[in-house]
């Protein structure tokens, strides 16, 4: 299997995603990401998770969109890297709901 290799690669993101991976506990979460994020970014990244979750449950766009206030563009895009991106959300998706 070939290495995965992201175009956002550098030390300063290997620093911030090994900050983020130390993260123990779901108040440490908080706590971190409501210091390094404004409210709306964090509210947009919880929105994104989101939308995805009720892609892969086959919703509709006008669903997902009544539900979680999102617009159809982001909706759209976050389509497009379900099918066609490098499986970041399918991965989380499939770990969360291996925990229930």
């Amino acid at each position: 299997m070939k290495e995965y290799s992201s175009k956002l690669e550098s030390k300063d993101m290997d620093f911030l995603f090994e900050g983020i991976l130390s993260l123990e506990t779901r108040e440490e979460c908080y706590r971190f990401f409501e210091d390094i994020c404004t409210i709306n970014e964090i509210k947009a990244l919880e929105q994104r998770l989101q939308v995805a979750k009720m892609l892969t449950e086959k919703r509709t766009y006008l669903d997902i969109a009544s539900t979680t206030g999102a617009s159809t563009a982001t909706i759209s895009r976050i389509n497009r890297a379900l099918n066609y991106g490098d499986d970041g959300y399918k991965l989380i998706l499939e770990r969360l709901k291996s925990k229930k």
